[in-house]
């Protein structure tokens, strides 16, 4: 199965997919690939971090499942290696979950949304986001909300982490069963 978690930046879709994978050993986190520069406070292994001729050689090999530019940096999930029985759990943008949907219509959609935008707009600062890109990622926060809610199968807000996880956990374990 292909779990894909989305939302807008600083809703918190780093911290709960690692929880996710920490609780659930069926569950394996794709890291994403990117060509943004990796922020002073975040893990190495957050990402691949990378730059734009690798990853434009990368797209060009077709070893993405889903890629997008944003704020002038590529982000992309690669291409899972076969033979892991593991569900796999994508933690991606709305363009991305729309190219997995086009390409998986079974993958199962959950777009995590945070309680208010000016707790968002804490949570982007409090990661060292600069002014301009807090401002940018809370207009595509604005533009993606409806379009990721349609496009989910469970919207969940995250207002209290332990809960989110939790009620995430749960919609793993019915899909699983359904």
């Amino acid at each position: 199965m292909i779990i894909v978690v989305s939302g807008p930046g600083g809703v918190g879709k780093g911290t709960i997919v690692d929880a996710l994978v920490q609780r659930d050993d069926a569950l394996w986190l794709s890291r994403s690939w990117t060509t943004r520069e990796q922020r002073p406070s975040e893990a190495d292994d957050a990402y691949v971090f990378t730059d734009s001729e690798s990853f434009e050689q990368r797209i060009a090999a077709g070893g993405f499942l889903e890629w997008t530019e944003f704020l002038g940096n590529y982000y992309g999930t690669p291409t899972p290696d076969p033979g892991d029985d593991r569900d796999l759990v994508l933690e991606i943008e709305v363009d991305g979950a729309q190219q997995v949907k086009r390409m998986s219509p079974d993958a199962l959609l959950i777009f995590v949304l945070p309680p208010s935008r000016a707790e968002q707009e804490r949570r982007l600062r409090g990661r060292g986001d600069v002014d301009h890109k807090v401002l940018a990622r809370l207009k595509k926060a604005e533009e993606e909300e409806p379009i990721g809610r349609e496009l989910a199968d469970h919207v969940v807000v995250n207002d209290d982490l332990e809960t989110t996880i939790e009620e995430m956990l749960e919609i793993v374990r019915a899909a699983r069963a359904a």
